[in-house]
């Protein structure tokens, strides 16, 4: 029995009332969404958070749920959703602060570069990369950001990436390349490869 087939039967008995059913499609998938919306937001806590509010909102709508694509593929919606929704209240709420001192935020980036200065120069460069990876990402437009995440981080196959962002497979490997490209762009500096070099 595949994968899927066993999250459909549990999906199956959570309809059918079993709510120890939708305790295992948690267990299972629960680090798989953890690694998703830590993609999307930084903060651990919120990202605790997020997951909570992820599984609530999906057993509530469980008895929705036909079947018509992957358990994890729909799972994975709820959370993007749900993250997505979170970030836009937290840039509403940064809008409308003000009075952000400059001169502390310089004092705190150069703390972090104390931090890092006394460190084997490979541990410096595998956090440059990792940090020139990580701003490259959140540089990208979302649907980039979407489409490489479950990719290269969730290791989706192009045919559950289209399902999961309701678009066409070749529309998924355009954003798939140009997420990469852009991400490639980036670390050409750092690693000295040509343009005609992807990494």
């Amino acid at each position: 029995m595949s994968d899927r087939e066993i999250d459909q039967q549990l999906v199956e008995r959570v309809q059918s009332g079993d709510k120890q059913a939708f305790g295992l499609l948690v267990s299972k998938y629960q680090r798989k969404l953890h690694r998703l919306l830590a993609r999307l937001v930084r903060d651990p806590a919120e990202v605790e958070d997020l997951a909570q509010e992820t599984f609530i909102k999906a057993y509530r709508a469980l008895g929705s749920f036909r079947g018509e694509s992957a358990f994890y593929t729909w799972l994975y919606r709820i959370g993007v959703n749900t993250a997505k929704n979170h970030l836009a209240v937290q840039i509403r709420r940064v809008s409308t602060l003000s009075g952000t001192d400059s001169g502390e935020m310089e004092g705190i980036e150069g703390a972090e570069r104390l931090r890092d200065f006394d460190t084997p120069e490979r541990q410096l460069m595998t956090r440059q990369i990792a940090l020139t990876v990580d701003e490259a990402m959140t540089g990208l437009p979302d649907e980039l950001r979407e489409a490489i995440t479950l990719r290269e981080l969730e290791g989706l196959s192009y045919e559950d990436i289209a399902s999961a962002m309701d678009c066409p497979i070749g529309t998924v490997r355009s954003r798939i390349f140009r997420a990469r490209e852009a991400i490639a762009i980036r670390l050409r500096p750092l690693l000295g490869t040509s343009a005609d070099e992807r990494w």
